[in-house]
């Protein structure tokens, strides 16, 4: 007696590790959504800064605004995408939690569940490698829109670098880099 509630009770805490695992995914899932709502709305205040006549006299305001629309449909797409994929681990973590009742229930009614807790549990580690690998598309989406941003910021520094340099030529050209101060040195 004392074997077989062991299996039964060994048996329901496996599924619990993936719903573990599930969950530790739902945090930082719904975090990833509260920050790309979070960009959204930090984009759309600065498109309409930027369309202002205000805003307009920015220098690269044209560009800034061009990557902001370019931005937007990839910032929805991430939004699905990790709306998705938390639906898909919710469906995980109750999926995994029933195998683990029906497990429990079935060694208390005596009776065997047949396959149906394997069914659940096949079900539920599918689903929750359906919802890492859309975590995995978002990811890239994400990266792609920060290089983006920082080849933007990139140019940004060279336009206000080449401003600098023509207001301030004497200073521009005493200002050595570190390796032309080596090589004076030699």
């Amino acid at each position: 007696m004392a074997d077989t509630s062991l299996g039964v009770l060994s048996a329901m805490i496996t599924p619990a590790v993936l719903i573990s695992g599930a969950g530790t995914l739902l945090m930082s899932t719904s975090a990833r959504v509260g920050r790309a709502t979070d960009r959204v709305r930090h984009l759309t205040a600065r498109f309409r800064l930027l369309v202002s006549a205000e805003g307009q006299q920015e220098p690269r305001a044209r560009e800034e605004k061009r990557m902001i629309v370019r931005q937007l449909p990839r910032l929805a797409r991430r939004t699905r995408l990790l709306v998705r994929a938390m639906t898909a681990l919710y469906l995980a973590v109750a999926l995994l939690v029933l195998t683990s009742i029906l497990i429990g229930g079935s060694a208390l009614l005596g009776e065997l569940s047949g396959v149906l807790p394997v069914l659940l549990a096949v079900a539920g580690s599918v689903s929750l490698a359906y919802a890492a690998l859309l975590l995995s598309f978002e990811t890239r989406l994400s990266a792609r829109t920060t290089r983006e941003e920082m080849d933007f910021l990139v140019g940004l520094g060279e336009h206000y670098s080449a401003l600098y340099d023509d207001a301030y030529p004497d200073e521009a050209d005493s200002v050595m880099h570190p390796s032309q101060e080596s090589e004076k040195q030699t």
